[in-house]
């Protein structure tokens, strides 16, 4: 396993154990267990398209083209799911 893998998966299991930190400093955060699931398949997803680009891609500006379509894409659901901004 690449370097690279470890950190993209380990980062994404990092980032889903923010708010289950977070929650037990803060009443600010309140998380439900459909929070967690909705949030860790949008990181399923998201990573693991990333990974599919990666390994089909050989040319550096297509990783980095996709990379950054597949972060605005997971921060916009992310944004609708939260707090609705599309409406």
């Amino acid at each position: 396993m690449g370097l690279w893998r470890i950190a993209l998966w380990g980062g994404a299991g990092l980032l889903l154990l923010l708010p289950a930190i977070a929650m037990q400093f803060t009443t600010e955060v309140r998380w439900g267990g459909e929070d967690f699931l909705a949030f860790a398949a949008l990181l399923l997803v998201a990573c693991g398209l990333f990974e599919i680009v990666t390994r089909r891609s050989t040319r550096r500006s297509a990783r980095t083209t996709a990379g950054g379509a597949i972060l605005i894409a997971f921060l916009l659901v992310w944004a609708e799911l939260a707090v609705g901004i599309l409406h």
